[in-house]
C-alpha cells in the first residue's frame, strides 16, 4: 500500500475509535508508511541497479556484434522451445551475431504489424509467417528470397525435406525457409475400434461413414468422428483428390484469378460427403476451427478426430492413459483418390532492409535453426516435423519416436506424398478460410444444397481475389 493509502486507512480507523486511539493509530500508520516507503525506495534502487546491470551485460554481449530483430508467433511451450534455441545461439555462436527475438502475438498479428511498418525500416530483419501468407509475402516486394542467401553461401538445399520445401518454392526458388511444419492426420481410439471389432482403420470419408454404426454400437462411442469445420481440412481434402484450389497452377505459376474447386468437382465432392456424414449422424457439427474436434475425442466421446500432427502431445496428455491413441493418414474424400497432403505451420522470411551485413547475419541464424541438432530438439519439444532430414539421425529424435510411436505415422504420410500436392498459394487465403468454414457450417445448420453452397462460396472467394488483384495490380 502507498503512503497515502496507509494514511487514509489510519483516518478511517480513527473515525471508529477515541481521539487518543485515533492519534496513536495514525502515528503508527504513518510510521509504517514511512518504513514501507523506505523499503520500496530501496527495492526500486536494487531493481534499477539489477536492470542497469542486466542492460550492461546485454550491451557488453552485443558489442561489436551485428544485432538482428526476429519477429515470431510462438507462445506457450513452443515459445519456450524457441527461446531456448535463440539463447543457445546467442551464447554459443562465433558468427558475431546477436538475435533479439520478439513475440508479436498470433500469426495474423505479426503479418498485420509488418503491413503497417515503414517500408525500408520494417522493425524486423527476420519474420515468421504462416504458410497461407506465402503468396502475399512473395508479392509484397519486402523480402530477400531465401534462395538468394542459399546460393550466396552454396548451401545444400537437398538437406531439407522435399515435400516441405516444395510448399515455399515458386519458379524453382525457395522464398522462405521452412521452420515449423505439420500435416493433419486421423486420430482414433484404439479401445473403441477393438470393441467394435474393426481391425482396419478407414482411409476415406465413405469408409468412416460405413464404420460409424459399429463404433457407436459395439464400440460405445457417442460420435463416430468429431470433425472440426476448418478451412485447412478443406484444402487438404482437395490435395487428397489431387485437384487444384485455384487457377494458374494453384497460384504457383502466377497470381491466381479465380478458384477451380467449383469447376473441377473437388469442392462439391467434399461438401456432399461432409453433409452425408452429418445427416447420417456420423460427423455432428462440433464447431469451427482446427481444435474444435479434439475435446470430444480426448474426453472419450468420439472414436476419431482430425488434427495437426503438432497436436499429438497435447492429445496424449489430455487422454492421460484413459485409452490408447492411434494415428492414421488423413482420410481421402473418395475411395479412389490418389493425392497427397500439404503442410501447415510457418516459415522464416528475410526482410529487405538494405543492410547486407544483417542479411548475412540472418542467414547464419537461419542455418542454425534448421541444423539437424536444432531441428531434432525443436521437433521433440513441439511436435512439428524436423524440416532437415538429418535430424532423424539425432539420438534425441530417435528417443522421442520410441516414446511417441504415433508420430511415425506423420513422417510416413509426409514421405508418401509428393511435391505436386504442395497446396495452393493465394493472397487472400486467410479470408478464404473463414468463408469456407462459414459455408460448411451454413450448409449443415440450414440444410443447404451442397452444389448451391459451393457455388456461393466460389463467388465469395472470387470476389476477394478480384478485389485484391485490382488494388495490387
Amino acid at each position: 500500500m502507498t503512503t497515502a493509502g496507509l494514511l487514509a486507512a489510519a483516518m478511517a480507523l480513527g473515525a471508529c475509535g477515541s481521539a487518543g486511539s485515533t492519534a496513536t493509530t495514525a502515528q503508527s500508520a504513518a510510521s509504517a508508511a514511512a518504513t514501507e516507503a523506505a523499503a520500496a525506495t530501496a527495492s526500486s534502487a536494487d531493481s534499477a541497479s539489477s536492470a542497469d546491470s542486466s542492460a550492461t551485460e546485454v550491451a557488453a554481449d552485443t558489442q561489436d556484434k551485428v544485432t538482428i530483430t526476429f519477429w515470431h508467433s510462438m507462445g506457450g511451450v513452443n515459445g519456450e522451445a524457441l527461446t531456448h534455441l535463440v539463447d543457445q545461439y546467442n551464447s554459443e555462436n562465433t558468427d558475431g551475431v546477436y538475435v533479439d527475438a520478439q513475440y508479436q502475438g498470433e500469426y495474423d498479428d505479426t503479418l498485420n504489424k509488418l503491413k503497417s511498418a515503414q517500408i525500408g525500416n520494417m522493425g524486423a530483419d527476420l519474420v515468421q509467417i504462416y504458410e497461407i501468407g506465402t503468396r502475399f509475402m512473395i508479392d509484397s516486394g519486402w523480402v530477400v528470397p531465401m534462395q538468394d542467401l542459399i546460393d550466396r553461401d552454396g548451401y545444400d538445399i537437398s538437406q531439407l525435406e522435399p515435400n516441405i520445401a516444395a510448399y515455399y518454392t515458386v519458379d524453382n526458388k525457395l522464398y522462405s525457409m521452412p521452420f515449423n511444419s505439420s500435416t493433419p492426420i486421423l486420430y482414433y481410439n484404439k479401445d473403441m475400434f477393438d470393441a467394435a471389432g474393426i481391425t482396419d482403420v478407414p482411409d476415406s470419408l465413405p469408409g468412416i461413414d460405413a464404420a460409424a454404426a459399429d463404433l457407436t454400437g459395439k464400440g460405445g462411442a457417442g460420435e463416430a468422428i468429431s470433425m472440426g469445420i476448418y478451412g485447412w481440412f478443406f484444402e487438404q481434402f482437395l490435395c487428397k483428390q489431387g485437384l487444384n484450389y485455384v487457377d494458374n497452377g494453384n497460384g504457383r505459376e502466377g497470381a491466381c484469378t479465380k478458384v477451380e474447386f467449383d469447376t473441377n468437382g473437388g469442392g462439391l465432392n467434399i461438401f456432399k460427403q461432409w453433409k452425408t456424414m452429418y445427416d447420417d449422424g456420423t460427423a455432428p457439427n462440433v464447431g469451427k476451427g482446427g481444435d474444435s474436434g479434439l475435446v470430444d475425442f480426448t474426453a472419450g466421446k468420439s472414436a476419431m478426430t482430425l488434427g495437426s500432427t503438432a497436436s499429438l502431445k497435447q492429445i496424449l496428455e489430455e487422454v492421460d492413459g484413459k485409452f490408447e491413441v492411434g494415428t492414421a493418414y488423413f482420410p481421402k474424400v473418395t475411395d479412389s483418390d490418389e493425392g497427397g497432403v500439404s503442410i501447415g505451420g510457418a516459415s522464416l522470411w528475410a526482410l529487405n532492409n538494405g543492410d547486407e551485413a544483417k542479411q548475412d547475419a540472418v542467414w547464419k541464424f537461419v542455418k542454425f535453426l534448421v541444423s539437424p541438432e536444432s531441428q531434432a530438439y525443436w521437433a521433440t519439444q513441439t511436435g512439428y516435423f524436423p524440416v532437415t532430414t538429418a535430424a532423424h539421425d539425432e539420438d534425441v529424435f530417435k528417443q522421442n519416436i520410441e516414446q511417441y510411436p504415433q508420430f511415425q505415422t506423420a513422417i510416413d504420410q509426409l514421405h508418401d506424398s509428393a511435391p505436386q500436392y504442395a497446396g495452393a498459394l493465394m493472397s487472400v487465403f486467410s479470408e478464404a478460410r473463414q468463408d469456407v468454414e462459414s459455408s460448411i457450417e451454413d450448409m449443415l445448420n440450414n440444410n443447404e444444397d451442397p452444389q448451391e453452397a459451393v457455388d456461393k462460396l466460389a463467388k465469395e472467394i472470387n470476389k476477394a481475389i478480384s478485389d485484391y488483384n485490382v488494388v495490387n495490380s
